[in-house]
């Protein structure tokens, strides 16, 4: 069938190059199976923990009537998390990562499953809902550090930043999707598919990791200890720049983290129904990013990026405590949550390309306590503030003050702004490291591929080429 009309014009190639520079870079995904599989895991892990994310203080504002309790999650949470992250990096370092998170998966799926054995108790008890929150993030502070570090052994290195974007991509259709399927089950059916449900996404992620290549610790790995763990330290304080991503981070967070005053913020502003659009806002400006993250592999001054978002994020924070239009406080959240993205794609990317991988796990311990710590210390800033000086004063004093922190921070740490991918000697280190590393294997695999062409040489005179 053939039309009258003239055809329609297609799109020219420059178009099409400028469309996919845009465009999330999907060379991990094409190139890496373990990759492949990991970024699967984490996608059902992180719908079915959005699940009890919701689900669990749900159940306990039903048991106890408090929003006491219901904040005293937070505390229950923190300590674990602080303690277990440290150690958890230095456990990384020593045992086979890929055995640590699938371990770790387990463990998780059969809390889940305790508290849905409580769920279905005639009188459900209040403590196993604390218990069950200290050691998910008791197991989380184990297991966190080694998928970070696992991650530059199965991803070539000048891939590392598509691949943070991606995993970044991953967890924000679950932030925004997950919290809205949790809300529509609890309703239809109850906490307890919701703990159902999270105990199966466990095993199914279970069952992905196991199929990971083994990631064994180096030859010259020590065993986890306090001294361990100060020697990480200890590398952390010697890299300027690499300190000041996670003091930007801590900073960004502790001043201008707004999620508490949100169901405060909407009613002043008239507009209750905007609540959850709010708690939206910020995931929906990161997928944005992520979705259009094409261009952060042409960024190589990644520090200067990583001020300049953080200033980003504090300013848009700031605006949206003045404003009075719910309209344009969503406009502003989504920038904040944009900016808040970009920060933390360059922060990964940085961190990937330059610690060397017999530390990689107790710096990402060290990483995880600084974006742990600032959203929870945030949320008693704000809170406190706005007790004091009103809500909005209290978004806009955080933000402004994230400003003045982030620029203070990046003028004495000349280090920070001055990072560059392309020519930092670790970054430099780094790569030399990946690479002989490389040719290794091809030498390996090329001889291994000669003596088996040798031992076949009496039998078969003219053997098929091995594939290499």
């Amino acid at each position: 069938m053939t039309s009258d009309g003239p055809p329609l014009p297609s799109a020219s190639p420059g178009a099409r190059r400028r469309l996919a520079a845009l465009l999330p870079d999907l060379a991990p995904w094409r190139t890496s199976r373990d990759f492949r599989l990991l970024w699967c895991a984490g996608a059902i892990t992180v719908f079915g923990t959005f699940l009890t994310v919701v689900a669990l203080p749900l159940q306990l504002k039903e048991l106890t009537g408090s929003t006491l309790a219901v904040g005293a999650l937070g505390a229950v949470e923190l300590v674990p998390l602080l303690v277990f992250g440290l150690y958890g990096g230095a456990l990384a370092d020593f045992v086979d990562r890929r055995r640590l998170i699938v371990v770790s998966e387990l463990a998780l799926g059969l809390i889940s499953a305790l508290l849905l054995l409580n769920s279905l108790l005639p009188h459900p008890q209040v403590w196993p809902l604390y218990a069950a929150a200290a050691l998910s993030s008791a197991l989380t502070g184990l297991q966190r550090p080694a998928l970070d570090a696992i991650v530059p052994r199965i991803v070539r290195h000048d891939q590392l930043a598509a691949a943070a974007a991606l995993n970044s991509l991953r967890w924000q259709i679950g932030a925004i999707a997950g919290p809205a399927l949790a809300g529509g089950l609890l309703a239809a059916a109850g906490l307890r598919w919701a703990y159902a449900l999270d105990a199966v996404s466990y095993v199914l992620s279970m069952l992905l990791t196991r199929k990971l290549a083994p990631s064994p610790a180096s030859h010259d790995a020590e065993k986890p200890s306090l001294r361990g763990i100060a020697e990480g330290a200890r590398y952390a304080w010697s890299r300027k720049e690499l300190l000041g991503t996670y003091a930007v981070d801590v900073l960004a967070m502790l001043f201008a983290f707004p999620l508490a005053i949100f169901p405060f913020l909407a009613d002043e502003l008239d507009a209750p129904w905007s609540l959850g659009m709010m708690y939206a806002a910020l995931p929906a400006g990161a997928l944005v990013v992520s979705l259009t993250s094409g261009w952060t592999a042409r960024v190589h001054r990644q520090g200067r990026a990583i001020v300049l978002a953080a200033v980003g994020w504090g300013l848009a924070i700031a605006a949206a405590g003045q404003l009075r239009q719910v309209w344009l406080v969503l406009l502003l959240l989504a920038l904040a949550g944009a900016c808040d993205m970009i920060s933390g794609i360059f922060r990964s990317a940085l961190w990937n390309r330059t610690i060397p991988d017999e530390l990689r796990g107790r710096l990402a311990g060290i990483e995880l306590l600084s974006y742990a710590t600032g959203p929870q210390l945030g949320q008693v800033r704000v809170g406190g503030m706005a007790a004091l000086m009103g809500v909005r004063a209290s978004a806009s004093a955080g933000g402004l003050l994230c400003f003045a922190g982030v620029g203070l921070l990046a003028l004495g740490l000349p280090k920070l702004r001055a990072y560059d991918s392309r020519t930092d000697e670790h970054a430099r280190r780094m790569r030399e490291r990946r690479a002989a590393g490389a040719d290794n294997r091809a030498y390996d695999r090329a001889g291994a591929d000669g003596r088996a062409g040798a031992g076949t040489q009496d039998t078969d005179p003219n053997p098929d080429p091995a594939p290499v």
